[in-house]
Protein backbone atom coordinates (compact mmCIF):
# COMPACT_ATOMS: atom_id res chain seq x y z
CA UNK A 1 0.00 0.00 0.00
CA UNK A 2 3.10 2.33 0.53
CA UNK A 3 4.57 1.76 -2.29
CA UNK A 4 1.44 2.04 -4.42
CA UNK A 5 0.73 5.69 -2.70
CA UNK A 6 3.76 6.95 -3.66
CA UNK A 7 3.21 5.89 -7.53
CA UNK A 8 1.93 9.00 -8.77
CA UNK A 9 4.74 11.59 -6.86
CA UNK A 10 6.92 8.27 -8.03
CA UNK A 11 6.06 8.41 -12.05
CA UNK A 12 5.60 12.26 -12.10
CA UNK A 13 9.34 12.88 -10.43
CA UNK A 14 10.35 9.66 -12.78
CA UNK A 15 9.33 11.84 -16.06
CA UNK A 16 10.67 14.99 -15.48
CA UNK A 17 14.13 13.33 -14.28
CA UNK A 18 14.27 11.33 -17.67
CA UNK A 19 13.77 14.26 -19.81
CA UNK A 20 15.83 16.90 -17.90
CA UNK A 21 19.21 14.36 -17.10
CA UNK A 22 21.85 15.92 -18.04
CA UNK A 23 24.12 12.75 -17.70
CA UNK A 24 25.91 12.07 -21.14
CA UNK A 25 24.26 8.60 -22.20
CA UNK A 26 26.25 6.48 -25.12
CA UNK A 27 23.83 4.18 -27.04
CA UNK A 28 24.93 1.33 -29.65
CA UNK A 29 22.65 -1.14 -30.89
CA UNK A 30 23.42 -3.17 -33.03
CA UNK A 31 22.61 -7.34 -34.23
CA UNK A 32 23.73 -10.08 -32.14
CA UNK A 33 23.75 -13.96 -32.85
CA UNK A 34 22.31 -16.53 -30.28
CA UNK A 35 25.72 -17.95 -30.23
CA UNK A 36 27.30 -15.26 -28.61
CA UNK A 37 24.22 -13.30 -27.32
CA UNK A 38 22.68 -16.28 -24.91
CA UNK A 39 22.34 -16.41 -21.66
CA UNK A 40 24.17 -18.18 -19.45
CA UNK A 41 22.86 -21.94 -18.06
CA UNK A 42 21.72 -22.18 -14.29
CA UNK A 43 23.82 -24.43 -12.27
CA UNK A 44 22.45 -26.85 -10.67
CA UNK A 45 21.49 -25.86 -7.47
CA UNK A 46 18.95 -23.42 -8.69
CA UNK A 47 15.61 -23.88 -8.32
CA UNK A 48 13.67 -24.67 -11.82
CA UNK A 49 10.17 -23.73 -10.57
CA UNK A 50 8.67 -20.77 -11.85
CA UNK A 51 11.60 -19.65 -13.87
CA UNK A 52 10.21 -17.82 -17.08
CA UNK A 53 13.17 -19.22 -19.80
CA UNK A 54 13.57 -17.74 -22.87
CA UNK A 55 11.29 -19.93 -25.32
CA UNK A 56 8.41 -18.78 -22.44
CA UNK A 57 9.00 -15.43 -24.33
CA UNK A 58 7.94 -13.21 -27.04
CA UNK A 59 9.78 -11.46 -29.70
CA UNK A 60 13.28 -10.71 -30.13
CA UNK A 61 16.03 -11.45 -27.31
CA UNK A 62 17.93 -8.30 -26.14
CA UNK A 63 21.65 -8.40 -24.64
CA UNK A 64 22.28 -5.90 -23.36
CA UNK A 65 25.61 -4.34 -21.38
CA UNK A 66 24.95 -0.93 -19.14
CA UNK A 67 28.44 0.29 -17.56
CA UNK A 68 30.48 3.20 -15.54
CA UNK A 69 33.48 3.64 -14.87
CA UNK A 70 33.83 5.70 -10.79
CA UNK A 71 36.86 7.66 -9.62
CA UNK A 72 38.01 7.85 -6.28
CA UNK A 73 35.28 5.60 -4.88
CA UNK A 74 35.78 4.51 -1.33
CA UNK A 75 35.17 0.95 -1.44
CA UNK A 76 36.90 -2.05 -3.26
CA UNK A 77 34.37 -4.06 -5.78
CA UNK A 78 34.10 -6.73 -3.06
CA UNK A 79 32.77 -4.26 -0.61
CA UNK A 80 30.39 -2.23 -3.16
CA UNK A 81 28.86 -5.41 -4.29
CA UNK A 82 28.62 -6.56 -0.54
CA UNK A 83 27.07 -3.30 -0.19
CA UNK A 84 24.15 -4.26 -2.74
CA UNK A 85 23.97 -7.71 -1.70
CA UNK A 86 22.96 -7.12 1.43
CA UNK A 87 20.76 -4.32 -0.10
CA UNK A 88 19.65 -3.92 -3.85
CA UNK A 89 17.05 -1.16 -2.80
CA UNK A 90 20.14 0.76 -1.87
CA UNK A 91 20.51 2.23 -5.46
CA UNK A 92 17.10 1.37 -7.11
CA UNK A 93 15.33 4.58 -7.98
CA UNK A 94 12.92 4.48 -5.09
CA UNK A 95 10.57 7.14 -6.22
CA UNK A 96 9.67 4.40 -8.73
CA UNK A 97 11.43 0.77 -7.96
CA UNK A 98 11.89 -0.84 -5.36
CA UNK A 99 13.63 -4.21 -4.09
CA UNK A 100 11.37 -6.54 -1.55
CA UNK A 101 12.71 -9.86 -0.43
CA UNK A 102 10.07 -12.39 -0.22
CA UNK A 103 12.70 -14.99 0.42
CA UNK A 104 16.04 -15.53 2.36
CA UNK A 105 17.58 -13.97 5.40
CA UNK A 106 17.46 -10.08 5.53
CA UNK A 107 21.32 -8.51 5.04
CA UNK A 108 22.66 -11.49 3.11
CA UNK A 109 22.43 -12.90 -0.81
CA UNK A 110 22.40 -16.60 -1.11
CA UNK A 111 21.56 -18.59 -4.26
CA UNK A 112 17.75 -19.46 -4.84
CA UNK A 113 16.65 -16.03 -2.12
CA UNK A 114 13.81 -14.20 -3.81
CA UNK A 115 12.13 -10.84 -4.59
CA UNK A 116 9.65 -8.86 -6.07
CA UNK A 117 10.96 -5.57 -8.07
CA UNK A 118 7.64 -3.12 -6.84
CA UNK A 119 6.82 -0.47 -9.50
CA UNK A 120 3.94 1.12 -10.34
CA UNK A 121 0.63 -0.73 -12.13
CA UNK A 122 1.11 -4.00 -13.98
CA UNK A 123 5.12 -3.73 -14.26
CA UNK A 124 5.74 -5.72 -10.94
CA UNK A 125 8.79 -8.52 -11.66
CA UNK A 126 9.39 -11.62 -9.18
CA UNK A 127 13.18 -12.57 -9.56
CA UNK A 128 15.47 -15.27 -7.91
CA UNK A 129 18.77 -15.16 -7.19
CA UNK A 130 20.99 -17.87 -9.33
CA UNK A 131 24.42 -17.19 -9.10
CA UNK A 132 26.56 -14.90 -6.48
CA UNK A 133 30.33 -14.47 -5.57
CA UNK A 134 32.24 -11.63 -4.13
CA UNK A 135 31.58 -9.27 -6.93
CA UNK A 136 28.70 -9.95 -8.37
CA UNK A 137 25.21 -11.28 -8.70
CA UNK A 138 22.25 -12.34 -10.87
CA UNK A 139 18.98 -13.12 -11.13
CA UNK A 140 16.39 -14.94 -12.79
CA UNK A 141 13.19 -13.61 -14.12
CA UNK A 142 9.91 -16.01 -12.58
CA UNK A 143 6.51 -16.54 -13.98
CA UNK A 144 4.69 -13.20 -14.16
CA UNK A 145 7.74 -10.97 -14.80
CA UNK A 146 7.52 -8.60 -18.15
CA UNK A 147 10.81 -9.95 -19.57
CA UNK A 148 11.77 -13.86 -19.51
CA UNK A 149 15.72 -13.99 -19.21
CA UNK A 150 18.46 -13.35 -16.69
CA UNK A 151 20.43 -9.84 -15.43
CA UNK A 152 23.44 -9.78 -13.55
CA UNK A 153 25.59 -6.97 -11.37
CA UNK A 154 29.09 -6.59 -10.61
CA UNK A 155 31.94 -4.82 -9.90
CA UNK A 156 35.57 -4.43 -11.00
CA UNK A 157 38.93 -3.45 -9.78
CA UNK A 158 41.18 -1.60 -12.45
CA UNK A 159 42.37 1.87 -13.42
CA UNK A 160 39.56 2.86 -12.12
CA UNK A 161 36.15 1.10 -10.30
CA UNK A 162 34.04 -0.13 -12.80
CA UNK A 163 30.31 -1.18 -12.14
CA UNK A 164 28.03 -3.08 -14.89
CA UNK A 165 24.47 -4.93 -15.38
CA UNK A 166 24.29 -7.13 -18.21
CA UNK A 167 20.87 -8.54 -18.94
CA UNK A 168 20.11 -11.30 -21.29
CA UNK A 169 16.45 -11.18 -22.03
CA UNK A 170 13.10 -11.43 -24.07
CA UNK A 171 9.58 -10.00 -23.72
CA UNK A 172 7.78 -12.16 -21.51
CA UNK A 173 4.26 -12.24 -23.52
CA UNK A 174 3.26 -10.53 -26.70
CA UNK A 175 1.62 -7.47 -24.37
CA UNK A 176 4.92 -6.97 -23.49
CA UNK A 177 6.70 -7.40 -26.64
CA UNK A 178 3.78 -4.43 -28.01
CA UNK A 179 4.76 -2.41 -25.15
CA UNK A 180 8.50 -3.22 -25.26
CA UNK A 181 9.96 -3.37 -29.14
CA UNK A 182 7.35 -1.92 -30.61
CA UNK A 183 6.09 0.99 -28.87
CA UNK A 184 9.35 1.16 -26.99
CA UNK A 185 7.41 2.64 -23.96
CA UNK A 186 8.57 0.16 -21.16
CA UNK A 187 11.97 0.05 -23.08
CA UNK A 188 12.44 3.93 -21.80
CA UNK A 189 11.01 2.99 -18.91
CA UNK A 190 13.74 0.05 -18.08
CA UNK A 191 16.61 1.92 -19.91
CA UNK A 192 16.26 5.13 -17.02
CA UNK A 193 15.98 2.51 -14.25
CA UNK A 194 18.86 0.75 -15.26
CA UNK A 195 20.91 3.89 -16.14
CA UNK A 196 19.60 5.68 -12.89
CA UNK A 197 20.43 2.60 -10.77
CA UNK A 198 24.30 2.76 -12.18
CA UNK A 199 23.41 6.64 -10.94
CA UNK A 200 23.08 5.79 -7.83
CA UNK A 201 25.68 3.40 -7.43
CA UNK A 202 28.59 6.06 -8.15
CA UNK A 203 26.84 7.52 -4.95
CA UNK A 204 26.95 4.61 -3.15
CA UNK A 205 31.11 3.85 -4.12
CA UNK A 206 31.75 7.71 -2.84
CA UNK A 207 33.31 8.54 -5.99
CA UNK A 208 32.57 10.36 -8.80
CA UNK A 209 31.29 9.59 -12.55
CA UNK A 210 34.24 9.14 -15.11
CA UNK A 211 33.03 9.95 -18.26
CA UNK A 212 29.27 9.00 -19.55
CA UNK A 213 27.43 5.95 -19.26
CA UNK A 214 27.60 3.41 -21.39
CA UNK A 215 24.93 0.75 -23.34
CA UNK A 216 25.53 -1.30 -25.31
CA UNK A 217 23.00 -4.02 -26.85
CA UNK A 218 22.66 -7.06 -29.18
CA UNK A 219 19.52 -7.84 -30.54
CA UNK A 220 19.06 -11.36 -31.59
CA UNK A 221 15.39 -11.84 -33.63
CA UNK A 222 16.03 -15.56 -34.01
CA UNK A 223 15.86 -17.35 -30.74
CA UNK A 224 15.99 -21.07 -30.25
CA UNK A 225 12.75 -22.80 -29.35
CA UNK A 226 14.18 -24.92 -26.84
CA UNK A 227 16.24 -22.00 -25.28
Amino acid sequence: MTTALRWPVGVSLTSWRYLWRTTPLYRDERPGSWNEDAPPPLTDDVDRDDVQWPRDGSGPHFHRLYKVRIAGSELSAEELAERLMANPDRAAPSEFATFQKLRGEDGVLRVNDEFIVRMPGPWDGPVRVARTSPRSFRLVTLAGHLEAGQIEFRASNGELLDFEIESWARSGDRLSELLYDRLRLSKEVQFHMWTSFLERVVKLAGGRRDGGLRIDTRKVTEVPPDA
